[in-house]
């Protein structure tokens, strides 16, 4: 049964979700082959749901950042929810998490289950909430429960993602595809004067204290002239990327294996917008994540 199918456009959408489905592919022939031997379950968790499908014309709402849709092209397009759904059975999970605050997705999300499968059906959760609350909940059972093993997708549209929610899930079975918004909502708060309005959020999502931040990003340069002593202030020249690196070594401090090189997404002026980036503790994982994002 396909449930939300009305074609394909974004470009940069389509990359990453088929990258993404490409790896729940391979995840899931290997997990099914060996989890019976093991007694594991597997666990899919989507952060932000939506829900099945995006018409970016319509998405225009004051709960986007600033300039966002700049970045993006228009369409509708398939979404994480309806192709994961749409995957045979075997590349399914024995558990699903669809997660998202917006209640019209919600209710649009419980429409999609229940035309599910009866057997299909009681095997997914629709839940109405801020997706690091679920990302805890999802945590402690994965660290109390050492039999799960969980593929988790988050695809923010923005920086709702705190780093503690991610930190958590250190020495997990758990493999993770991030989408970091690099040039669209992280770079646009580094202010090329540090002048740092809301460094309290750059804090949360990097998990980092405000003075090693504005060290990363900005170096200060003391002068003294006839006129007395100035400073001049110098912000990195390449922001986007150090952000992508900051992150990358953030990652690296919970899994033994990250992309460095992650799948980079460009706007139609070819500037990258996002970092689509991988981590896993399994090797295996780590070199199929590294060939897709490498035939992209």
């Amino acid at each position: 049964m396909k449930y939300i199918i009305k074609g394909f456009g974004g470009s940069w959408t389509n990359r990453k979700l088929n990258a993404f489905i490409n790896y729940v592919k391979a995840y899931t022939t290997i997990l099914n082959n060996v989890k019976n031997r093991y007694g594991w379950k597997t666990i899919y968790f989507d952060g932000f749901a939506g829900y099945g499908e995006i018409d970016i014309e319509k998405e225009k709402s004051n709960d986007r950042p600033k300039g966002f849709f700049e970045t993006h092209d228009y369409g509708i397009y398939q979404g994480s929810v309806s192709r994961v759904l749409n995957l045979p059975k075997e590349h399914q999970f024995d558990y699903y998490y669809f997660v998202d605050t917006n209640k019209k997705y919600i209710k649009k999300l419980i429409r999609i289950k229940a035309n599910l499968p009866k057997d299909f059906e009681p095997r997914v959760e629709i839940r109405n909430d801020d997706c690091n609350n679920q990302l805890k909940l999802l945590s402690d059972a994965m660290n109390k429960k050492k039999n799960f093993a969980s593929l988790i997708l988050l695809d923010p549209f923005g920086m709702q993602i705190n780093w503690d929610s991610i930190e958590q899930f250190k020495n997990t079975r758990t493999d993770i595809w991030i989408l970091v918004p690099t040039g669209v909502a992280i770079n646009r708060l580094l202010d090329k004067k540090k002048k740092l309005k809301r460094i309290d959020k750059l804090e949360k999502f990097f998990g980092l204290p405000s003075n090693e931040i504005e060290d990363i990003f900005y170096t200060v340069v003391s002068r003294t002239s006839l006129f007395g002593k100035f400073e001049s202030i110098y912000k990195v020249k390449d922001p986007i990327q150090k952000i992508a690196d900051i992150y990358i070594n953030q990652l690296k401090s919970v899994w033994d294996y990250v992309t460095e090189k992650p799948l980079i997404l460009r706007n139609s002026r070819n500037c990258p917008i996002f970092h689509f980036i991988f981590a896993s503790n399994n090797k295996t994982g780590f070199k199929i994540a590294s060939d897709i994002i490498n035939s992209k």
